[in-house]
């Protein structure tokens, strides 16, 4: 297999200096991946595990960020040496560019082609037209709702830049909606024993509680471990917004911008590395500090805060024990507040509730089809032989695939079933992740830059923590163990 082009040789660009107005302009991929990342996670797996098993199961929360954090920061240590993307330097490993290339595109697909949340969109969507919990005789309804979420979100993917300007409000909007919702909701609504009980949850086996409860469904805590955070292959495409940003060596490094429906895609050119001299080692600290508080200031005090405020919700409002699923599985929160405080919050509850899910699939829509055409066009091979070396050739037959396959995918379970398939996948995606990046960064990476141990420990974790879980669900769909 043709290996990828040797990296070229520069030095580090220096970092901008510290004041507040500099940093708040070269921080922000972590923020950018909050905001991708706060989806079925937080309003459907962080309910749905505490309604069951209550609220002390949030510490699986605190330590799925923590460790997604490290392998972020780990990732983009190799952008910042190289101004690639984490998925060209595993494509520089054996067995070569083809091989992986291939097999990360596949691996995001099984993880983003399960349509569960433009489905879960729609159970909200049927709510207020019902003005009840749908219940699996109203399959149908919630299925056509569903089908037509999914294939807006492909449209206004295809539209691109004629309507992205305006989806781009829309999103600052809304996101500024929830977040007022969810505070204003937590603070005159939820009782002050639910806070307490959320606030000791994340993190409870400190304090005494036992980790996890004697009967459990693993693929729920599964898919709740990944989907704390971001979440398998998407937290991977976080070195693709520092690329893009010009952090460290990315600033030297030239992309070929292809403009497809509308919208631009960079397709990269080889990467750049530097010497670790003196002036670049100095260099590379200042880098440094900024992707350290962007990750560890930002996304991580971000994401426990987008999984705790739902959790409000459910520790305060829903009884212990419940299990949630079904064809109304957005509703839930709805119902709880609307019980007990009337139909306007059922209506403002269930807006919000779509907005978050129906965002969520129109990001991962976009999302899935740009970073496939990437990763697969970065391999090589024959894919940039197709239609003459046109790289839209290559990004409409992804989302033309992503959009067949999730036309079936929606017909084939409820909204909760699809959204833990994709989320137990994500798992397997982040023990992945995280050995390979351990590889990547031990290979490539001069002495002076590699990790400490401590790092390559917490590396290592990493992977065993969602191999745990990825594990036990499997086992005991396969009925091979007893808890």
């Amino acid at each position: 297999m043709e290996p990828l082009p040797a990296w070229g040789t520069g030095d580090l660009p220096e970092p901008p200096p510290a004041p507040w107005r500099n940093a708040l302009r070269v921080i922000g991929p972590g923020a950018v991946l909050l905001a991708v990342s706060v989806g079925a996670g937080e309003w459907l797996l962080g309910p749905a595990a505490i309604a069951r098993y209550g609220a002390a199961i949030l510490w699986v929360t605190t330590v799925s960020v923590v460790l997604q954090a490290l392998l972020n920061t780990e990732m983009a240590r190799y952008t910042l040496y190289t101004g690639e993307p984490i998925f060209a330097g595993f494509m520089r490993t054996a067995p070569g560019p083809a091989f992986w290339g291939w097999s990360y595109a596949w691996l995001h697909f099984l993880q983003i082609g399960w349509p569960g949340w433009a489905l879960a969109a729609a159970t909200a969507v049927s709510a207020l037209f019902l003005g009840r919990l749908p219940d699996a005789g109203d399959r149908v309804v919630v299925l056509y709702l569903g089908y037509l979420a999914f294939l807006v979100s492909v449209l206004l993917v295809l539209l691109g830049e004629r309507i992205e300007k305006t989806l781009e409000h829309a999103e600052w909007l809304m996101n500024g909606w929830i977040l007022v919702f969810l505070v204003l909701i937590g603070f005159f609504l939820v009782p002050s024993t639910a806070w307490v009980a959320v606030a000791v949850g994340f993190i409870s086996p400190i304090l005494g509680s036992r980790p996890f409860p004697e009967e459990v469904d693993w693929l729920l805590l599964a898919g709740f471990a990944a989907y704390s955070g971001a979440g398998g292959t998407l937290n991977a495409t976080l070195t693709y917004w520092l690329r893009d940003k010009g952090f460290g060596m990315s600033g030297t490094v030239a992309s070929v911008p292809a403009v497809i429906g509308g919208q631009k895609v960079e397709v990269s050119h080889p990467g750049v590395a530097f010497p670790p001299t003196e002036d670049n080692l100095r260099r590379w600290r200042g880098w440094w500090r900024y992707l350290r508080a962007d990750q560890w200031w930002i996304w991580t005090p971000g994401s426990l805060i987008g999984m705790g405020l739902p959790a409000l919700i459910a520790a305060g409002f829903m009884p212990p024990g419940t299990a949630l699923g079904g064809y109304g599985i957005a509703v839930y929160p709805a119902l709880a507040l609307a019980e007990r405080y009337g139909p306007m919050l059922w209506v403002l509850t269930l807006l919000t509730g779509f907005w978050i899910l129906f965002s969520t699939q129109l990001a991962n829509t976009g999302g899935f089809a740009r970073v496939t055409t990437e990763i697969l066009w970065t391999a090589g091979g024959r894919i940039r032989g197709w239609r003459g070396g046109d790289v839209r050739a290559v990004y409409y037959r992804a989302l033309l695939a992503f959009t067949l396959w999730g036309c079936v995918a929606i017909w084939l379970a409820d909204p909760l079933t699809l959204i833990l398939i994709g989320a137990n996948v994500a798992a397997v995606n982040l023990v992945i992740l995280s050995f390979h990046t351990l590889v990547v960064n031990r290979k490539f990476l001069p002495p002076a830059l590699r990790p400490s141990r401590w790092r390559e420990i917490g590396l290592a974790l990493c992977g065993f923590f969602f191999l745990a879980f990825a594990l036990l669900a499997l086992l005991q769909r396969l009925g091979l163990t007893r808890f």
